[in-house]
């Protein structure tokens, strides 16, 4: 999954929850002063002003420390992380004035806010709020410069995350999948330490705030109790875990007709770790080649369709003159260049069109001139897709570095969901310009894409007419249900062992061995070679160094397909849930811009009723999106030995020696 960056390591998110805090002095560092008698609304007022005036400065130090990695954005990027968290501590001091005081609902609601605005809590400690602000923008710089590295000299050659990425997407070479998988590996191990003493950081100033620990703090985010959101994703998950094994199950049996007996699964009956067509087990999108259940069946091979947009793109650009006195090399990267950039464009042109259907507005012309659309060849950049409200005012961009792909289109219509939050609750004050919840905010653009039928696909051009048949549904099933149901057990587990390394039951001499457990247990994943303590596995996830909360993806992946439910009702779709695509229906539209523009003004169970007429997230949309799979699994899948011991991971063998580059 991608992130909203919402600030990258600050990740500031809009959440709910009050902690109880000791009154200290109203004076305090990096907040303005107090006016005398100044009421609650005008400490709001005050703060949302002063909010909006230096939101600019954080986001374009972050912009920069992104897409141009060197020592000296990371600087600034530190310094302008110390400078908003001094602030936002001073205004959380200087909010305690009016605890247990009478106030209005709205003001009310925005110091709540306010007190969860950064997922990462800063010690009140100056030196301390200074290291750890280094800590977060170091560790982004090292995993957006991180590369593996092999051979000595002048035979060293170094891959990075996408070309890495792309060996597990279309290798089927066992050895050179293992290779590149381990090889990503290395680049989080120099991670380690830093990780251990950011936790110890966060932690401080989650205490600092009144919360037991930072785990505690982001489960408080929700309009409920830290335990009632626990025990919501863990009903939400047994409403989907009986689908998700059948996929498993059935995942395991053609990895194993493919690599054998010996090598398609791991002790225990679990999937190798590096034969998933992901890093990180995530997305099993690009294993179609051998989980197609009937191959040619309704014809959704939307790569070959970007394959030959990219390849007209760069037919076009070689016909064009090149710079006069460039060699004849010189003119083809130019061209290749050029095609990249104007395929990547059509591409977004694509997702954009499908929000103006619903009569959304376009983008803004600033989007198109600032974004970061493909990877630059002059320097070090975070690929990792993200979405950027820059000022507040329409300002907004997205980084990527997009490549003519399936996964990576349907990136894009998920990226510019987040911008199109944006845009709606601009008009909200500060404070309130967030997600309902931050699963909200990326349930958004994921809802467009379950409206990206095959139907859908083939009005746009990207895959051929399409024959209603059997065999054609489920294809479009198992497409969808490799990168949706896939995805469930990761969106949960990733803060299931952050949790435990914030309260202290995961300890730092057992992160990599709790990490593998709880891969093992929810999503029944094994590494092949052994995994110990000189390896840092979590880190070699973008959202770990990146400390964005995770449990917002899982949550995601459920109201998505509530979100889709209720348009497709608005848009006056009858028949099967799966069959439904609201482009075009501008009354889908308008209720979905209604709900974007209430932004975080209100509490997140009223929003969803505004849309769903509920107010409980609930996966029983999941379950009848995808019944016509779940009953084919079952049939596939009789007589094999589904499910898997999450104690059987042992693996035998050591990783190999290798280097890795990190900043």
């Amino acid at each position: 999954m991608k992130l909203r960056p919402a600030l990258l390591a600050i990740a500031i998110v809009a959440t709910l929850g009050l902690s109880a805090c000791k009154r200290e002095d109203a004076a305090t560092p990096g907040a303005s002063a107090v006016p005398a008698g100044e009421t609650a609304d005008q400490f709001i007022a005050r703060v949302n002003t002063e909010f909006r005036k230096s939101y600019s400065e954080l986001t374009s130090a972050q912009w920069l420390s992104s897409t141009y990695i060197n020592s000296d954005t990371e600087a600034l990027a530190a310094k302008a992380n110390e400078r908003w968290l001094t602030q936002l501590n001073g205004w959380i001091e200087q909010s305690r004035r009016f605890e247990g005081q009478q106030m209005s609902p709205g003001t009310a609601r925005a110091i709540k806010l306010l007190k969860l605005m950064t997922a990462m809590p800063a010690p009140k400690d100056p030196q301390k709020l200074e290291e750890l602000t280094k800590l977060a923008t170091r560790m982004e710089g090292m995993y957006g410069a991180g590369s593996y590295c092999t051979g000595e000299g002048d035979a060293k050659t170094c891959r990075d995350i996408g070309q890495l990425s792309e060996v597990l997407a279309t290798s089927r070479d066992y050895d050179a999948q293992l290779d590149a998988w381990q090889g990503w590996h290395t680049v989080s191990q120099p991670m380690r330490k830093d990780y251990v003493r950011f936790a110890e950081l966060v932690n401080e100033g989650a205490r600092d705030m009144g919360f037991a620990d930072a785990g505690e703090m982001w489960r408080s985010g929700y309009d409920m109790s830290p335990a009632e959101l626990a025990a919501e994703t863990d009903r939400l998950w047994d409403q989907v875990k009986p689908l998700y094994e059948q996929l498993h199950c059935y995942a395991r049996g053609k990895l194993e007709a493919t690599y054998g007996s010996d090598r398609g699964q791991v002790a225990g009956g679990m999937l190798p770790a590096h034969l998933m067509g992901n890093l990180w087990q995530q997305d099993w999108g690009n294993l179609w080649d051998m989980m197609q259940p009937y191959p040619g069946a309704g014809s959704l091979d939307v790569n070959a369709a970007l394959r030959a947009i990219a390849q007209a793109d760069l037919t076009s650009e070689r016909a064009r003159p090149g710079q006069p006195g460039a060699s004849a090399a010189q003119r083809e990267v130019e061209a290749e260049r050029a095609a990249a950039l104007a395929t990547a464009k059509r591409m977004t042109e694509r997702a954009q069109d499908f929000y103006v259907s619903l009569g959304m507005p376009k983008l803004p012309q600033g989007y198109w001139e600032k974004s970061q659309f493909i990877k630059p060849r002059d320097r070090d950049v975070v690929c990792h897709a993200s979405a950027w409200d820059m000022d507040m005012a329409g300002d907004v961009r997205t980084k990527m570095c997009i490549v003519p792909s399936e996964e990576e289109l349907t990136t894009i219509y998920h990226e510019l969901g987040h911008i199109y939050y944006d845009l709606a609750y601009n008009k909200q004050p500060p404070l309130f310009q967030g997600g309902a919840h931050d699963g909200f905010h990326e349930a958004i653009g994921d809802t467009i894409v379950l409206s990206m039928t095959p139907k859908y696909l083939a009005s746009v051009g990207l895959v051929g007419a399409q024959q209603q048949s059997d065999e054609a549904l489920i294809n479009a099933q198992m497409r969808m249900a490799l990168a949706k149901v896939a995805f469930l057990p990761f969106g949960l587990m990733i803060d299931r062992w952050r949790w435990g390394v914030f309260d202290g039951s995961i300890k730092p001499d057992g992160y990599n061995q709790a990490w593998w457990e709880l891969k093992a247990k929810y999503q029944g994943v094994a590494p092949a070679s052994a995994r110990d303590e000189t390896h840092f596995d979590p880190g070699a996830k973008y959202h770990v160094p990146g400390n964005t909360p995770y449990t917002r993806y899982f949550l995601s992946h459920v109201l998505q397909f509530q979100f889709y439910k209720s348009l497709c009702d608005a848009a006056g779709h009858t028949g099967p849930l799966y069959e439904c695509s609201f482009y075009g229906n501008q009354e889908a539209g308008k209720r979905y811009w209604a709900m974007l523009g209430k932004g975080a003004s209100q509490p997140w169970q009223q929003t969803m009723k505004e849309l769903t007429g509920g107010e409980k997230m609930d996966a029983s949309a999941v379950l009848e999106y995808f019944a016509p799979l779940q009953s084919w699994l079952k049939e596939r899948n009789a007589g094999s030995n589904c499910g898997w011991n999450a104690a059987g991971a042992a693996a035998a063998a050591p990783a190999p020696a290798a280097s890795a580059k990190a900043g």
